[in-house]
C-alpha cells in the first residue's frame, strides 16, 4: 500500500517476436506487458522498454521500428515511455516494465473470487491457433490482422471494472490459456466453475484453421499441465479453451446483481455485447475445480 491508500504495481513481460512486422510486434508486446496492470484494475503510470537484439543479423533501424510501435501503444494508454535497455542477444527480445497505481480498495486480484461469481471474457480465444496458422502459411490473406488487431487492443476496461465492487476477482488470459488462469482463479478461490462451452467467445476466423490442424504446441502443454483438474474434454473444447493467447482479455468474476449490471453497462460503454460464459460455486471435494458443459 502506497500513500493515502493507494497501492503501486510493478510487472513486466517480454517475449521474442510473433508475427513478421517490426512495429506490430512492438505494439502487441507493449499492450501485452501493460494488461497486467489494468488486470488489477489498475491505471498506467510509465513503462520501461526491455530489448534484446542480435545485432549482428538485424539491423538497429529494425529495433528503431519495435520501439517506436511500444511508443504508439504506450502514448495509446496516456503513459509515457520513459527510456529503457538493451542488450546483444542471439535472438530479437522485446517487452516492457510497466508501473501502475491502483486505490487499494478497487484493486484486484485472482483468488478473492466470492460463490455465486458469474464469468466474463473480453476478448475471444482463438490467437494462438490463428498465429500457428499463419506460421504454418495456411492463413487467408483477408485474416492476416485478425489475431495482430485483438493482440494489440489495450485492455484499459479493467481500470473501469476494477472500481466495481461486485468485480470480485480478475486476471488476463494469456498463456496458459482460459481454462489455465480460471484454475488458478478456482483454487486460489476454493471454488469451482461451471462453464457453458458455446458461450465462451471465440474468434470465428480460427475454426477454418483448427479444422486444418492448427493446433499450437503450447496448447497440448497447457492441458498436460491441469488437465487432471478439469472434468473431462472432448478434443475441440481442450483445443480452444486452453489455447495460449498472447495479450489476451481479461477473465471477469463478477457478483449478480447491481455488480454485473455495472459491469454490463461498462462492456457496453467499449462496445462489447458480452454474456456470462459460467458461473462460480462451492467446490465439492474430491471434484474437478471446472467442468466444461
Amino acid at each position: 500500500p502506497g500513500q493515502a491508500g493507494q497501492c503501486v504495481i510493478s510487472t513486466t513481460d517480454f517475449f521474442m517476436p510473433i508475427v513478421d512486422d517490426p512495429f506490430d510486434f512492438g505494439r502487441i508486446a507493449s499492450a501485452n506487458a501493460i494488461s497486467d496492470v489494468y488486470a488489477m484494475g489498475g491505471r498506467p503510470l510509465l513503462a520501461i522498454a526491455v530489448l534484446g537484439w542480435p545485432i549482428d543479423k538485424l539491423s538497429p533501424e529494425v529495433a528503431a521500428l519495435v520501439t517506436e510501435g511500444a511508443r504508439a501503444i504506450c502514448a495509446e494508454a496516456g503513459i509515457p515511455l520513459a527510456g529503457g535497455h538493451s542488450i546483444d542477444s542471439p535472438e530479437p527480445i522485446f517487452g516492457l516494465a510497466v508501473t501502475g497505481l491502483v486505490a487499494e480498495k478497487d484493486l484486484k486480484r485472482n483468488d478473492t473470487a466470492t460463490a455465486g461469481c458469474r464469468l466474463y471474457l473480453t476478448k475471444p480465444l482463438g490467437v494462438g491457433i490463428m498465429t500457428t496458422a499463419q506460421k504454418r502459411e495456411i492463413l487467408r490473406p483477408e485474416d492476416a490482422d485478425v489475431a495482430p488487431a485483438q493482440m494489440r487492443q489495450l485492455n484499459k476496461i479493467g481500470a473501469e471494472l476494477g472500481e466495481i465492487p461486485g468485480v470480485k476477482a480478475m486476471t488476463d488470459v494469456t498463456g496458459f490459456g482460459l481454462l489455465g488462469h480460471l484454475a488458478e482463479v478456482c483454487e486460489g478461490s476454493g471454488l469451482q466453475a461451471t462453464i457453458d462451452y458455446y458461450r465462451v467467445p471465440r474468434l470465428a476466423e480460427a475454426e477454418r484453421y483448427l479444422l486444418q490442424g492448427a493446433v499450437p504446441g503450447g496448447t497440448i502443454r497447457n492441458f498436460q499441465s491441469y488437465g487432471h483438474k478439469v472434468a473431462a474434454l472432448t478434443d475441440e473444447q481442450k483445443q480452444y479453451l486452453c489455447d495460449p493467447q498472447t495479450s489476451g482479455g481479461l477473465l471477469v468474476c463478477v457478483e449478480p446483481g447491481a455488480g454485473e449490471a455495472a459491469a454490463q453497462a461498462v462492456f457496453a460503454q467499449y462496445g462489447l455485447a458480452l454474456e456470462s460464459f459460467g458461473e462460480l460455486r462451492a467446490h465439492p471435494v474430491g471434484e474437478p475445480w471446472i467442468v466444461v458443459e
